[in-house]
């Protein structure tokens, strides 16, 4: 009796074979199953070949090791071997420039990170680097894989090894779109800027029920680390969005403002808003009275091309701001105190912000300009014991270290330390100049008046009327609007109306600046 063999023959020729890679293609582009792919949705989530869709120009996407498999035995890992194990990696275009990007799949093992999906990513990462690209990371994922123990810890060791190597030399962009718990959310706070989307994307290093057991205090996930809480409270987030659709919308429009690397400048575009536009409701719109509030973004919005800048950690520090905008064209960073929250003093929060602004635009060739209208450093023993001392110190060493075109605009007031430290001309700006309206001094004249002229004031029949003298003499002596001008403080008080035509033709003049700074490994910034 004859026994015939019932099992499937391997494709013996070149046709079989590429019918076989199609198959193992169409398997793994269709993830895990229909079932995980409809519970992602009931989430409110995307999958992560959507996200990359949305991401990456149409047609332009390149996966890299779409068959990868982990090699892990134990806890049932050996029946389970899913290709991509859980991240899909590779390189696609952006508005036609090439970015790299990673996108962990919820799908499979929760996203969780073992030895093979931390290798994908060191290896995407290391592709990055080496073709001076941007490199974004989609994260939808639950940590570290438990069952392959400590080699999942130290696929994180890797990268955070590269993030540090990257970083100042391409753009690196985090987008969270689930959650990211303990060691995993180190990596997005190395990085240049973090995405989150609200109510599916949370960060912590230690969830509600660690702290529950370890404090007592009772927190929802959002609670402790949603995309609200980190993009108002901590500064973890710098942008926060209702859904993903949006938030990578904004990634693909931040990409646009931004080199591929620190070799390049970002990309100029042709505008129609003309160069000599005069603003001649910046004459109306910043109050003379030093003590009226304004809002900042109008004074941007009249300035830069077409209104339109992206701000940078709008809801956190919200007395400083800091934008990416364009004017005729070019890509600029713009810091500016705001007036309409807490008188725009500088406290703790908001030279970290600040600080951080200017050092990943000195990283990226971006210039600086930076409107002052700052009544000093936010006094108080919380703010000292919080050591605004040293966080104030950051701000001043971004700037002292940056060497790209750097413009200050004094608007109004500039007083005492916060005066030097917003990139006043003693500490290196290119070019300094002023309205009509500012007013540049160690304090505010009353203030002044007050220490100066103490015993003047004390001894007089009347003292109030003394004090109102005093005032007026120290303004029309020091304060005048001209002073820091006529001692070569400033390099020119101009219209304001014309302030977008001078801010234009000094960037086209710095255009070419080159600076060196001293030989060393690296500085010892302020922490």
């Amino acid at each position: 009796m004859t026994v015939v063999d019932e099992t499937p023959s391997e494709p013996t020729d070149a046709r079989g074979r590429v019918a076989e890679l199609h198959e193992l293609r169409e398997q793994a582009l269709r993830g895990p199953s229909d079932r995980a792919t409809e519970a992602q949705h009931a989430k409110g989530k995307l999958t992560a070949r959507e996200r990359i869709e949305l991401l990456v120009d149409p047609g332009s996407f390149h996966e890299v090791e779409q068959l990868r498999r982990h090699r892990a035995n134990g806890f049932g890992l050996e029946a389970k071997k899913p290709y991509t194990d859980g991240v899909i990696t590779g390189w696609g275009t952006v508005e036609g420039r090439t970015v790299f990007v990673y996108a962990h799949d919820f799908r499979i093992f929760g996203g969780a990170l073992g030895e093979a999906h931390a290798t994908k990513i060191h290896k995407i990462m290391d592709m990055a680097i080496s073709a001076g690209a941007p490199l974004v990371s989609l994260n939808d994922g639950a940590g570290a894989r438990i069952q392959e123990g400590v080699s999942a810890l130290a696929g994180y060791g890797g990268i955070f090894q590269r993030n540090t190597r990257a970083s100042g030399v391409i753009p690196q962009i985090s987008v969270m779109l689930g959650p990211c718990a303990g060691g995993a959310a180190y990596s997005p706070a190395l990085t240049d800027f973090v995405f989150m989307v609200r109510e599916t994307s949370q960060m912590f290093i230690t969830g509600p029920d660690v702290v529950k057991a370890v404090t007592g205090e009772e927190i929802t996930q959002n609670g402790l680390g949603g995309a609200d809480v980190h993009a108002e409270t901590s500064g973890v987030a710098h942008f926060a969005y209702d859904d993903e659709e949006t938030c990578i919308a904004e990634v693909r429009y931040l990409l646009s403002m931004l080199p591929q690397n620190n070799r390049e400048n970002p990309p100029t575009v042709a505008s129609g808003d003309p160069v000599d536009r005069r603003s001649d409701v910046l004459l109306d719109l910043v109050p003379a009275d030093g003590n009226r509030p304004y809002d900042m973004h109008q004074v941007i919005e009249e300035l830069v091309d077409e209104g339109d800048y992206l701000e940078i950690h709008e809801r956190w520090a919200r007395n400083i701001i800091c934008a990416l905008a364009r004017l005729d064209g070019q890509v600029v960073g713009i810091v500016a105190n705001q007036p309409q929250s807490l008188a725009g003093v500088l406290d703790i929060e908001a030279s970290e912000k600040a600080a951080r602004f200017v050092q990943m635009c000195d990283a990226f060739n971006i210039p600086i300009i930076t409107l002052l209208d700052v009544p000093g450093f936010l006094p108080g023993v919380d703010q000292e014991h919080g050591g605004i001392i040293r966080h104030g110190a950051k701000l001043l060493y971004a700037y002292c270290n940056a060497t790209v075109p750097r413009i200050s605009l004094i608007l109004r007031k500039a007083y005492g330390g916060a005066y030097i430290v917003m990139d006043s001309q003693s500490i290196g700006a290119d070019l300094t100049y002023a309205w009509p309206t500012n007013e540049i001094a160690v304090m505010g004249a009353e203030g002044a008046a007050n220490v100066i002229f103490r015993r003047q004031i004390a001894e007089a029949e009347d003292p109030e009327a003394m004090r109102t003298r005093m005032v007026k003499e120290y303004k029309s002596e020091l304060m005048h609007p001209y002073y820091a001008a006529e001692r070569g403080l400033v390099d020119d008080v101009i219209d304001p109306a014309e302030t977008r035509a001078v801010l234009i033709a000094s960037l086209a003049m710095l255009r070419t600046k080159h600076a060196d700074l001293p030989s060393r490994k690296h500085g010892n910034p302020p922490q």
